[in-house]
């Protein structure tokens, strides 16, 4: 019966493997299929390789890049301040969901405000940034916190107020204090919901460091893109931008080992 169980455990581990293999085939495929079309049809004059480059000339603009030695100084620049905003915009957004369902009258008095500042343009405070902050990385960390800490408030808020009530309403009959239905139950029951804020913040936290780089920045990749569209050196600008898709994917797909890890850790 052990041996039995052993073959078709193995069995399913195989068939799970070839699935995997099939999906990251498919997605090879279609990013060298895009990439060929894309050099294909600059290569046979159909559109201007000038207005859209192509993946061959983005290649010499990194390779140029490198060769100067500020590729990874522009990319350190931009992955730092990504990576300080994201941190603390996520910190305080748990921070202050926690607070908001640890007091309702709180949260009735702050949830309008809140859903106000998510529906703000950021973009638009970019002047009184300045002013603030000045010209420095401190006003590109401050615009990647501003644009995730809303969305990771939000998003907590909403997964630490689903906490099924019958639970809370079992450990309240034991006798169970606040903070121990909060640490024993609402977290814990909340970590998938964490997950997906992370996901979802990833992708804020590069917007918010490029529209500070948009606004102010004397490096970064941000500051690439703002040159090169200002001296026409569209290469540039498209070298940057694929650079940001990698650093992004990089970044979104360690937060997928990490929902592994807490997964597994979980299920042990």
């Amino acid at each position: 019966m052990k041996k039995q169980f052993s073959e078709e455990h193995r069995r399913y581990l195989a068939k799970k493997k070839r699935k995997l293999a099939v999906v990251w085939a498919c997605r090879i495929g279609i990013l060298v299929l895009l990439l060929g079309l894309w050099e294909m049809v600059t290569a046979l004059g159909w559109v201007d390789p000038f207005l859209t480059s192509s993946p061959s000339r983005i290649g010499k603009t990194i390779a140029s890049l490198y060769l100067d030695g500020s590729l990874f100084y522009h990319i350190g620049v931009t992955l730092l301040e990504t990576l300080i905003g994201f941190v603390i915009a996520v910190a305080l957004g748990c921070i202050i969901a926690l607070l908001l369902w640890w007091s309702e009258t709180l949260k009735k008095v702050l949830e309008p405000y809140i859903v106000v500042l998510n529906a703000l343009p950021k973009i638009a405070l970019g002047p009184l940034i300045i002013i603030w902050f000045g010209t420095g990385s401190e006003a590109i960390v401050f615009m990647t916190v501003l644009v995730g800490i809303i969305v990771a408030t939000l998003h907590m808020l909403n997964a630490f107020m689903a906490t099924d009530d019958n639970k809370i309403l079992l450990l309240r009959s034991m006798g169970a204090s606040k903070f121990q239905i909060l640490s024993k139950l609402v977290i814990p029951s909340s970590l998938p919901s964490f997950i997906s804020m992370l996901k979802v913040n990833v992708g804020m936290a590069w917007i918010g460091s490029i529209m500070g780089e948009y606004i102010v920045s004397r490096a970064g990749l941000g500051y690439l893109i703002v040159y090169g569209g200002q001296v026409f050196k569209l290469d540039l600008v498209m070298s940057a931008t694929c650079i940001l898709c990698i650093l992004a994917a990089g970044m979104y797909f360690l937060v997928v080992l990490l929902e592994k890890l807490i997964v597994k850790d979980a299920k042990n």
